[in-house]
C-alpha cells in the first residue's frame, strides 16, 4: 500500500521536477493526481513510465487524499491550501506564504527534521526559499560543532528561480545579442540577463536589502537558530539551472578547515568536491540533475577569529523545490503515516 499524492501546478517546472523526482526515488505511490488551472486542463505530463492528464484545481476534492506538493504561487496557493488542509490532505507548500507563520513548520529534512510534529496545527509544511535551503543544509552541521555566530552568504542565482519566463528570457536574450536586428528588452527582469548580472531579486525593502535577501535572513533563522546573525546580497545570474553561494562563517569556536571539511562529508544531502587545483570544485553546470548540494572551497577566514569560507552549489529546482518538498513527503510518511 502507497499514498494518494496530489501534485498541485503539475504543468510548471517545479511541478514537474516533483513528479519526476517522486518517480526516481520510488516514493510509494498507490495513487496520483497531477492538477493544473483550467486554462492548462489536459496537458499531459510524465509520472515515470505514466502519462498523466492535468484535472482541474478548481474542482478537485482533495477528501481521502493524504498529501498535496503545491507549486503555485502565494496568492493561488492562499485559496486552494485550506480547502486541501480542511479536508484533512497534508500540504507541502513550495510558495512564501506560510514560511514565516509561527503555526507552520519550514522544513528541510536534513537540517530539522524534528519540526514534522508542527503540521498538526493547519496541516500545512512550508517548503523554504531556494537559496535558503542549499545553505542551511551546510550550515547545520558545522553549527552543531563550533555554534555559528553570524553568516555572510552572497548569491549567484540561476534564472530558472524566476520560472519558466526567466529561462526564455535569458535564452532570447542571448540570441539576440549575436542578431543586431533581434532586440529583446527586458522583461521578466528589471535589466538585461544576458552577459549581465543583476543585484536584485524580488521588491526592494524600506532597510534597502530586498526580500530574497530578508527570506534568507528569516529562513536561517527558523530552521537551524533564531541567534544567528545572517545578511546577504542575492544577484541574479546569467545561468539557466542552479543556485551557487559564496559563504563566509563566524563561529563562537574555532573550527579548522580540515575538520569542517570532514564534517561536511559525513552530513547528510552534501557532497565535498574540493581540491586545490584546476577545476577541483562544482560549478553549477554539474550539479543540474543531482540530489546533493556540493561544497568546494573550504577554506579558513583569516580575517576574523573563528571564521571559515565555503563555495555552495545545488541544482536549485531539485534541492531547492521539488526536492525538499518530496523529502518532506518521505518525512510524513515514515514519522506520521507510518508508511514507507
Amino acid at each position: 500500500m502507497g499514498y494518494k499524492v496530489v501534485v498541485v501546478g503539475a504543468t510548471g517546472n517545479v511541478g514537474r521536477e516533483m513528479l519526476n523526482i517522486l518517480a526516481e526515488r520510488q516514493f510509494p505511490v498507490d495513487e496520483i493526481a497531477a492538477l493544473a488551472s483550467r486554462r492548462s486542463l489536459g496537458t499531459e505530463v510524465s509520472f515515470g513510465d505514466k502519462t498523466l492528464k492535468t484535472k482541474d484545481l478548481d474542482t478537485f476534492d482533495f477528501t481521502g487524499w493524504d498529501m498535496a506538493l503545491f507549486a503555485i504561487g502565494s496568492d493561488a496557493t492562499k485559496q486552494y491550501a485550506p480547502k486541501a488542509a480542511g479536508a484533512g490532505c497534508l500540504v507541502i507548500d513550495n510558495s512564501s506564504l506560510y514560511r514565516y507563520d509561527p503555526q507552520v513548520p519550514l522544513i528541510v529534512p536534513e537540517v530539522n527534521p524534528q519540526a514534522i510534529e508542527g503540521y498538526r496545527e493547519k496541516m500545512i509544511i512550508a517548503n523554504p526559499n531556494c537559496s535558503t535551503a542549499q545553505m542551511v543544509v551546510a550550515l547545520k552541521p558545522l553549527h552543531d560543532r563550533a555554534k555559528i555566530k553570524r553568516v555572510v552568504v552572497s548569491t549567484y542565482q540561476s534564472v530558472s528561480g524566476s520560472g519558466k519566463e526567466g529561462i526564455d528570457e535569458l535564452w532570447d536574450q542571448t540570441k539576440s545579442m549575436y542578431n543586431p536586428t533581434d532586440d529583446k528588452p527586458a522583461k521578466k527582469f528589471t535589466k538585461q540577463i544576458a552577459f549581465n548580472v543583476i543585484p536584485h531579486i524580488d521588491v526592494f525593502l524600506e532597510d534597502g536589502s530586498t526580500k530574497e535577501e530578508w527570506k534568507m535572513v528569516a529562513e536561517t533563522k527558523k530552521i537551524v537558530d533564531p541567534t544567528i546573525k545572517v545578511t546577504a546580497t542575492c544577484v541574479r545570474v546569467p545561468v539557466f539551472v542552479g543556485h551557487s553561494e559564496a559563504v563566509n562563517i563566524e563561529f563562537e569556536d574555532f573550527l579548522d578547515e580540515d575538520e569542517a571539511r570532514d564534517i561536511l562529508r559525513e552530513a547528510p544531502g552534501l557532497m565535498v568536491i574540493d581540491k586545490r587545483e584546476d577545476g577541483g570544485y562544482v560549478t553549477p553546470v554539474e550539479c543540474v540533475g543531482d540530489f546533493a548540494t556540493f561544497i568546494s572551497r573550504i577554506r579558513q577566514d583569516s580575517t576574523i577569529e573563528n571564521g571559515l569560507n565555503l563555495w555552495c552549489v545545488s541544482d536549485n529546482l531539485r534541492k531547492g523545490a521539488a526536492l525538499n518538498a518530496v523529502q518532506i513527503a518521505e518525512l510524513y510518511g515514515r514519522e506520521v503515516l507510518k508508511q514507507g
